[in-house]
C-alpha cells in the first residue's frame, strides 16, 4: 500500500529467476527515526580544529593543511616569463621555415632527403609558421586574461 513502509525478507519462496528489481516510487516514504531540526552540533568537533591543541595559544590562523598562496610579485614574475618565452619561441617558428639560408641549407635535411623534400613545400612551412602564430597567441592570450589569485 502507498504509505506504509513495506519489507522484504531475506527467505523468498519464489525461483530467483522471477524476482524483479524494486521500482523506488513503489517504496513509499522511509522512516528515519526521529530527527531533531535545528539541534546544537556542539558535541561534534569543527572539521578544521584540532582538538588536541588549545586554541588560545595559537599564533597562527592559517590553517596547516592549506597551502600559502603564491605571492602576488612571483605571479607576476611567472606570467612574463611565460609570455616572453611563447613570443619569443613563437616567432623563431613563424620565421624561421622562411628563412633560407637556416631552413634550405640545414645538414639535418641534407642526411635525409625525402625529409627535405616534405619540409621544402611550400603548405608544410606555412603550417609550420601557423604554428608559430599560434604560439604568439597564447602568450598574449595569457597576458590580456591574467588575475591575480589571491587565495
Amino acid at each position: 500500500m502507498p504509505g506504509q513502509p513495506q519489507t522484504f525478507s531475506s527467505q523468498s519462496s519464489q525461483d530467483s529467476s522471477q524476482l524483479r528489481r524494486a521500482d523506488p516510487r513503489d517504496l513509499g516514504p522511509v522512516d528515519l527515526g526521529p530527527v531533531e531540526l535545528g539541534a546544537p552540533d556542539h558535541d561534534l568537533p569543527h572539521p578544521d580544529v584540532d582538538p588536541t591543541i588549545d586554541s588560545s595559544r595559537s599564533v597562527s590562523t592559517i590553517s596547516p593543511d592549506r597551502p600559502r598562496p603564491t605571492p602576488i610579485w612571483l605571479q607576476r614574475l611567472s606570467l612574463v616569463v611565460l609570455v616572453l618565452f611563447c613570443v619569443y619561441l613563437g616567432v623563431i617558428v613563424l620565421v624561421l621555415p622562411w628563412w633560407t639560408r637556416i631552413w634550405d641549407h640545414n645538414n639535418l635535411f641534407d642526411a635525409y632527403p625525402d625529409l627535405a623534400a616534405f619540409l621544402h613545400n611550400g603548405a608544410v612551412r606555412g603550417a609550420i609558421s601557423g604554428l608559430g602564430l599560434i604560439d604568439i597567441w597564447i602568450g598574449i592570450s595569457e597576458a590580456v586574461h591574467y588575475r591575480d589569485y589571491r587565495g
